[in-house]
């Protein structure tokens, strides 16, 4: 599951709809849309750690989408 993915989930499950979640984090409309839709790859920390805290996501759950990337070989 990408960030985007988590996001969207974690958004649907509260019932908030995108403009909610753009007004709790003050991140525009468009870009979580983008988010949500994986069409925007590397957001910034500063953007994810505000809405993961917004929407009671783990931080360490950033950590696990990382290593799971990671090539250990």
């Amino acid at each position: 599951m990408s960030i985007g993915d988590l996001i969207r989930h974690e958004r649907k499950r509260k019932g908030w709809t995108l403009s909610q979640l753009s007004r709790r984090t003050g991140v525009s409309k468009s870009y979580l849309s983008y988010l949500e839709r994986n069409q925007k790859k590397n957001p910034s920390i500063t953007i994810v750690k505000r809405l993961f805290v917004v929407l009671d996501i783990p931080l360490d759950k950033i950590m696990d989408k990382d290593e799971q990337k990671a090539d250990y070989s």
